[in-house]
């Protein structure tokens, strides 16, 4: 065989056909978003093999995120699984952010016409998280997560050009003082407590939102604010528990504070989520204080470098979580010229 036809052969071939289609979008879509909210839409341009990445805003949730940054950061965590599906299956992705200032809904066009030279470090265990990655909103054991886990945690989030802080003691106790600041705001807040009642779901419902068994309970004690989605309505709260005395708060940062730090803020979110998973440690988001401007602009620590807070988590251990509903690969996934 002569030496160029042997190089080719060598070179894998990729097929971008439906049935990587349907394995890219679905990991895509089990990315975590505002209110399971999922607001995302997917198109495929054969020519030039770029799946672009859609704003869905009929599934926004306009009361809690007016300016659409929980929008953005819901799409890009989508984004950031969309990689790491693509780099599963063997390409090298090229990821453009924002690419069309004329297309402002069209947040990230992922181009899969490169096969990759060499697998990249950890992709498989990410893949693999992917479908085992869910928001826990009960009570975690109160175990610590390591030192070594939580530095992991935070090169995650470094690799998408964001940073994770690790606030002490005192810092979180403020931090969570906000978060039931907004807490109490978003529960007595005519639209918020609309909006987000008009979230949960029961019985034979659309594959969004958040399913009544997902709610999870309240901190018996107060310490720990997580939100009331029931929005004080009584029947369906669950029984108060008993959640860690000390939780693990984590705080995601950008330097900047645009639409494209908003979407690095989702990649690094679900890089930093999926990594967790990896280590069995689980998590939820604390976003409460991010729905309102003056509250998170107080959650920015003054003896930290300037930024801007994109949101909380909380890291512990317990169980994996059962998973939210999803829309089907094909209800989100428009076929090129639609």
């Amino acid at each position: 065989m002569p030496d160029d036809a042997h190089l080719e052969a060598a070179v894998p071939t990729l097929a971008l056909d439906a049935t990587a289609l349907e394995k890219l979008v679905s990991a895509a879509v089990a990315a975590p978003s505002i209110h399971n909210s999922q607001p995302w839409r997917f198109r495929l341009e054969p020519a030039t093999s770029t799946l672009e990445v859609r704003a869905a805003r009929e599934r926004a949730v306009p009361a809690a995120d007016p300016q659409g940054r929980a929008l953005h950061i819901s799409v890009g965590a989508a984004v950031l699984n969309l990689r790491v599906a693509a780099r599963h299956l063997g390409w090298a992705p090229d990821v453009r952010l924002l690419p069309d200032p004329a297309e402002p809904d069209l947040f990230a066009a992922v181009r899969l016409d490169t096969p990759a030279t060499a697998p990249v470090p950890g992709t498989e265990q990410l893949y693999e998280a992917i479908w085992h990655r869910h928001s826990i909103r009960t009570p975690f054991t109160g175990e610590p997560v390591p030192p070594a886990v939580l530095d992991e945690l935070a090169t995650a989030a470094r690799a998408e050009e964001a940073t994770l802080h690790l606030p002490d003691h005192e810092e979180t106790s403020r931090l969570l003082q906000l978060t039931a600041e907004a807490e109490r705001r978003n529960t007595t807040d005519r639209a918020q407590r609309a909006e987000s009642r008009d979230w949960i779901r029961t019985g034979d419902t659309p594959p969004y939102g958040i399913p009544v068994a997902a709610l999870g309970p309240q901190d018996l004690a107060g310490r720990l604010p997580m939100r009331d989605f029931a929005a004080l309505r009584a029947a369906e709260h669950q029984a108060p528990a008993v959640f860690e005395h000390e939780p693990r708060i984590a705080v995601l940062t950008t330097e900047h504070d645009t639409p494209a730090d908003w979407l690095r803020a989702g990649a690094a979110l679900e890089h930093v989520l999926l990594t967790a998973t990896v280590h069995g440690v689980r998590a939820s988001l604390l976003h409460q204080a991010m729905e309102w401007p003056y509250l998170r602009w107080e959650t920015r620590d003054p003896h930290q470098r300037p930024g801007f807070v994109q949101m909380l988590i909380r890291l512990g251990y317990g169980p994996e979580g059962a998973p939210t509903p999803r829309l089907a690969a094909g209800h989100v996934l428009d076929q090129a010229g639609d």
